[in-house]
């Protein structure tokens, strides 16, 4: 049956990916029905893509995600975000994730903005914090590119100066921007591995 399958992510829970889905009986992706007393901050939806059989599929997205569920009775899987956005795009006929969020405006200001403090208390990359030199190759995950770390917060990409988030953009071939450290390796560790432990979450 056509519908919309929907990918909702919640500060308070990193690393985790609800994927869930609804039918034209039934159209509304309801947030906030998941935030209930035991969840510190609303969640959000990350993308909404209308689909011309959503039980199909969020089954397929759910049997490739399958060895990273948290529990087989609930929706939620640890996975890369941009992972899971990527492959929604290709099952889906359109974007409605503007329409979701704004059917779910009974979630406060107030609430909202305690979901985006959380975020924001996340420090941006820092090479040499997170001990990387500079002159420091890093490797693609994706694609054979490489960049050099020039300072704290710059690399050189194909003779360009710029941050690591504007490479990993060109890098991909995107048309929009994403959080990098998980596309980038230095010297056979993940960047956001080194990332976490440089900044853990109960120090910020």
């Amino acid at each position: 049956m056509p519908g919309t399958v929907y990918l909702l992510t919640n500060e308070a829970m990193p690393g985790l990916v609800k994927i869930g889905k609804t039918t034209n009986d039934d159209p509304q992706v309801r947030m906030g029905s998941l935030y209930t007393t035991g969840v510190p901050v609303p969640f959000e939806c990350a993308l909404a893509m209308n689909v011309e059989d959503s039980t199909a599929v969020e089954r397929a997205l759910h049997i490739a995600f399958g060895p990273n569920r948290v529990n087989p009775r609930r929706e939620f899987f640890r996975i890369d975000l941009e992972q899971s956005v990527a492959v929604l795009e290709l099952l889906g006929t359109e974007d409605v994730t503007p329409q979701v969020n704004k059917e779910n405006d009974e979630i406060s200001d107030v609430e909202r903005n305690a979901s985006k403090a959380l975020k924001k208390r996340r420090p941006n990359l820092n090479f040499s914090e997170m001990g990387i030199p500079s002159g420091s190759a890093l490797q693609s995950v994706a694609t054979d590119d490489v960049v050099t770390v020039l300072s704290d917060r710059k690399v050189l990409y194909k003779e360009e100066q710029m941050s690591l988030t504007e490479a990993t953009k060109r890098s991909l071939g995107l048309d929009y921007a994403m959080a990098p450290a998980r596309h980038w390796v230095y010297e056979g560790r993940n960047l956001r591995e080194i990332y976490d432990e440089t900044y853990p979450r109960d120090s910020v």
